[in-house]
């Protein structure tokens, strides 16, 4: 087991947000974390990520217990995260935002320009704007940077926040191509995304949460086609 959440509670003052959850990521799999605005998905993936501090229960990665790790020294053990809202320096240009990705180690030369080819041949856009400003991209394209930078630290676990917000069309079809490829390439992801049919159609497995609870688990596609979830997270009847 990759990842082992046990009995996760985590609150903000007297406000419980995660109450009591327990959920596993298997090395290779993509999990998807579906549930409306509140229900405790960011929560979640900031407590993985070690900038939230549980009350109670456990974090574990490869049978690590993280209680007491650092957020910097948890990207260090393999664990980044794409931020919801994408968290790029904007005036830093493409490839000095990639840069800061590999700043937990101490990179080579070599396998810098390799990790920098390996985003680029994922995201060629990003290649074409390598001097642009980060700020001067549009959604899209800062959304692919954010992915890039954490891809650039060389996770074994990508933690993904709402990586289609606020995008077009076409740029959230890229995105979820471009997570589906990661994975063929042996990248374990746990994704959190509103947009729970795209999300739903391309994981191994997926968690509901509703008002910091775990209400429903399963594969993809049993989540996807489960006649409540359907109802209140796509719209649509059991039809």
């Amino acid at each position: 087991m990759l990842l082992n959440i046990d009995n996760l509670h985590v609150s903000y003052g007297k406000i419980k947000a995660i109450k009591g959850i327990s959920l596993q990521v298997s090395q290779g799999e993509i999990v998807a974390l579906v549930g409306a605005n509140g229900a405790g998905k960011t929560t979640l993936l900031k407590t993985i990520s070690g900038i939230l501090t549980p009350a109670e229960g456990s974090v574990s990665f490869e049978g690590k217990d993280l209680t007491k790790v650092k957020p910097f020294q948890r990207v260090v053990e393999g664990i980044c995260q794409a931020p919801e809202g994408r968290g790029i320096f904007p005036g830093m240009t493409v490839q000095e935002n990639l840069e800061i990705g590999k700043y937990s180690r101490s990179a080579a030369k070599d396998e810098m320009s390799d990790d920098l080819e390996m985003v680029y041949g994922l995201f060629p856009r990003l290649k074409e704007r390598q001097k642009q400003a980060g700020g001067t991209l549009s959604g899209g394209e800062q959304q692919m940077l954010s992915i890039s930078r954490a891809l650039m630290s060389r996770p074994r676990l990508l933690l993904l926040d709402e990586p289609s917000m606020g995008l077009a069309p076409m740029f959230i079809a890229q995105i979820f191509s471009i997570i589906q490829k990661i994975k063929t390439q042996g990248m374990t992801i746990l994704l959190v995304e509103q947009n729970a049919s795209k999300a739903l159609n391309i994981a191994d497995r997926a968690y509901v949460l509703e008002t910091g609870l775990i209400t429903k688990q399963g594969t993809g596609q049993e989540i996807l086609n489960d006649p409540a979830v359907r109802a209140a997270y796509l719209g649509t009847g059991a039809n």
